[in-house]
């Protein structure tokens, strides 16, 4: 290999290198390491102990059996938002007065979190799965909803006309033009929607719950085991992380032909 071919290699590894993020994530865990040293392991547990708390979480079942139930139900909230939330939005983006009737109502209850609910939510469902599920749903919804008003709204007006033109009914014009102009935004809605799930979760279980990685966390200061409390959050950001690249991953194998990038 001549000296300008080894040059040309070299640049393309660090490129790959710098563009896949291994650098910041080194930065990071030298900054957690560093910052570490300064406390002891109550306060800021070093990564080492973070991983020491994983392994430890691992081997008694606890860690697999709280993502379990956390990702149980995210999954369940997560589906009956977007059964919920795309058909709505494709007839409230597809019928003005539909839109005008509950666009204000929506605009208004989005900006109440989930959170400010869970009060509510557990007298009306109980401190079982109900309450958390409805509470996701709730949180879900919104994003899954708006986008897809904004999917249909955004729909090319020249393909409406040149449809309708060419003898296409109104409910042809729907499935053959409006829908497909909408995917896009559907798919960007419920990615949007997956990391509210998420996050409602976890704030739920913390408040009140038995299991789950919201409950992991907040359960650690009981036992004094703040690398409990990271190894909790550590997994629920890979969990995060894992389903929304698997998410977009179909995505962009299935939807490529809609706009899907």
């Amino acid at each position: 290999m001549s000296e300008m071919s080894k040059k040309k290699h070299n640049i393309n590894v660090g490129r790959v290198i710098f563009r896949s993020g291994l650098i910041s994530w080194i930065i990071i865990l030298l900054v957690w390491w560093l910052g570490s040293l300064q406390y002891d392991e109550y306060f800021l547990p070093s990564p080492k102990e973070t991983l020491d708390g994983i392994v430890v979480l691992v081997n008694n079942g606890t860690l697999w059996a709280d993502i379990a139930a956390s990702a149980v139900r995210v999954i369940r909230g997560w589906l009956f938002a977007i059964l919920l939330g795309v058909p709505l939005g494709l007839i409230a983006g597809s019928f003005r007065t539909m839109r005008w009737l509950v666009e204000p109502v929506l605009s208004f209850f989005r900006f109440v979190p989930a959170i400010a609910l869970t009060t509510l939510f557990l007298m009306w469902f109980g401190v079982g799965d109900e309450s958390k599920v409805a509470l996701i749903i709730y949180a879900s919804f919104f994003p899954i909803f708006i986008n897809t008003i904004a999917g249909v709204a955004s729909a090319d007006s020249s393909l409406i006309e040149a449809a309708s033109c060419m003898g296409s009914n109104k409910i042809r014009i729907f499935f053959t033009v409006m829908v497909p102009s909408a995917v896009s935004n559907i798919f960007t809605g419920i990615r949007l929607g997956l990391g509210s799930s998420i996050i409602c979760i976890v704030a739920a279980e913390m408040l009140v719950g038995s299991d789950g990685l919201g409950y992991l966390i907040q359960s650690s200061k009981l036992y004094y085991k703040t690398s409990w409390a990271f190894a909790g959050i550590v997994s629920l950001a890979i969990l995060g992380f894992a389903a929304d690249r698997i998410l977009l991953l179909i995505g962009r194998k299935t939807l490529k032909h809609f706009g899907v990038k």
